[in-house]
């Protein structure tokens, strides 16, 4: 089960940044640079979401796949310690809701963040539900 999970977030992380192709910028200093994970469309009982509840989901995500690393990111070990990077290229991470600048490239929502706003390593985000 976690080689498939593993494999499937492989894949979802290629899909983006093939989609997004030369569009994404790069993150610079201590940024990050943050896919927002597309809302689902049903409820878990099969019912629709309307496009606002969608919308208003992806906004306020605390989910978000690492898709870029800035090139001073995890390095003052005055926050961070010795124990290296706290977040990887094609980790799920969670964060703070309306954290970063947000942009779109084509039908894709990104942020840059800074790096001391990961909370939290995440296996399966799918698993995870923001509290409203």
């Amino acid at each position: 089960m976690a080689e498939e999970e593993s494999n499937s977030e492989l894949e979802e992380f290629h899909t983006i940044v093939n989609r997004a192709g030369d569009s994404l910028p790069k993150p610079a200093g201590w940024r990050m640079l943050i896919a927002v994970p597309k809302a689902r469309e049903q409820t878990e009982g099969g019912i629709f979401k309307p496009g606002q509840a969608i919308r208003d989901e992806e906004l306020g995500t605390i989910i978000g796949l690492v898709i870029q690393v800035g090139p001073l990111a995890f390095k003052d070990s005055k926050k961070f310690g010795s124990n290296g990077p706290w977040a990887h290229r094609g980790d799920y991470i969670m964060m703070r809701s309306y954290t970063g600048t947000r942009f779109m490239v084509g039908d894709q929502e990104f942020r840059l963040i800074n790096d001391e706003s990961v909370e939290a390593i995440v296996d399966n985000p799918g698993g995870i539900t923001k509290v409203l």
